[in-house]
This record gives structure tokens, C-alpha cells and sequence, in this order.
């Protein structure tokens, strides 16, 4: 993460408020304690059923990521957490030693390890992403038929631009792989 600086804040380039709802200059106060507010409930759902297990969020993030991209390499997965390898090494060896994800060596570079999910990851991972699922669809209703592009595009212009492209690429990927092939 970046170290936020006094300098930093004077010159940003995003200036608090800029967007077109808001007054001149003024936070928008109500749409950033929603997203906050949204953003504790939303993992909370899945912090319950966690804490059962003694995992926490970082677990969640794995497990998300290595069922939606199965035999997906640990740098790959260090780079999408944003997180330390140490951090990842500590949250993989439990996951590993619960039996919930196994790792294996690159069959063309044998210093690379992929990551997979065993039934027990998989059955966890789907069990967390269906109360999210039920969270948003809840939250969808009555929002019409297009509510679900809407919220995409919303959430994606959330991403930095520099990264977005490739964001929505690895959503597009893990899509496609998932989808049945007929």
C-alpha cells in the first residue's frame, strides 16, 4: 500500500468532492460511509462462518481466488491480494495444513507452485459466495433488469483506470472457464 503524505494530499490530483454529485470541494459523506457500511456487512455475512473455522478475511480472499482460478500461481495470487508473502505463506500453510487448498509444482518450472482447491475448499468457497450472492441479489431487486450491469459498471469505474482492463480480463477469464462448455 501506498504511504499517504502530507504533500500528496496538498498537490492530489483527485481532489475531495470533484465528482459531479458534489458540492464544491464537500466529501460525499453519505456514499462513502454507505460503501463502508455495505463493505462490513457484506464480509460479515462471511466473517461468521469463517470464524468457525478460526480463519478471518485474507482465508476468504484465497479461497475466493484459487476456486475461481484453479492452479493459478502464488506470485499471481501475491499480485491480485496486494498482500505480503509472508502474510499469504502464513494464510496458505493453514489452509494447506486443514485441508482446504493443495498446492503443486509448475510442470514446466518446478519452483513455481499452483494452487488448487480440494472438495472441502471448494464446498467452503461456494458456501461463502452464496450468502454474498444472496446479499446482492437482495440488494438488486428493485433495481429492474439492468441492475446488475449497472452495479458492474459502477463497481468498475471504483477500480484505478491503470488497472481496470486487467481486472475485468481475469473476471472475463474465470467466467469463461466456469461456464459449461456444450
Amino acid at each position: 500500500m501506498a504511504d499517504i503524505t502530507a504533500d500528496a494530499l496538498a498537490s492530489g490530483s483527485r481532489k475531495a468532492g470533484s465528482g459531479p454529485d458534489s458540492a464544491a470541494g464537500e466529501p460525499l459523506w453519505d456514499l462513502i460511509e454507505l460503501l463502508f457500511f455495505a463493505y462490513r456487512d457484506f464480509v460479515g455475512d462471511a466473517d461468521e462462518v469463517l470464524a468457525k473455522f478460526g480463519f478471518g478475511r485474507a482465508h476468504h480472499r484465497v479461497l475466493h481466488f484459487v476456486y475461481r482460478h484453479p492452479g493459478m500461481k502464488v506470485a499471481d495470487l501475491l499480485e491480485i491480494l496486494n498482500i505480503t508473502k509472508q502474510s499469504l505463506g502464513r494464510v496458505l500453510k493453514q489452509l494447506v495444513d486443514e485441508g482446504y487448498v493443495f498446492q503443486k509444482e509448475g510442470e514446466e518450472d518446478r519452483r513455481q507452485r499452483l494452487l488448487f482447491l480440494t472438495p472441502k475448499g471448494e464446498a467452503l468457497a461456494l458456501k461463502l459466495a452464496g450468502l454474498q450472492t444472496e446479499r446482492i441479489s437482495r440488494a438488486l431487486t428493485d433495481y429492474g433488469p439492468n441492475a446488475h450491469e449497472a452495479a458492474r459498471r459502477f463497481l468498475a469505474s471504483m477500480i484505478e483506470a491503470d488497472s481496470r482492463d486487467g481486472v475485468l480480463r481475469l473476471i472475463a477469464r474465470a467466467d469463461r472457464a466456469r461456464k459449461p462448455r456444450s
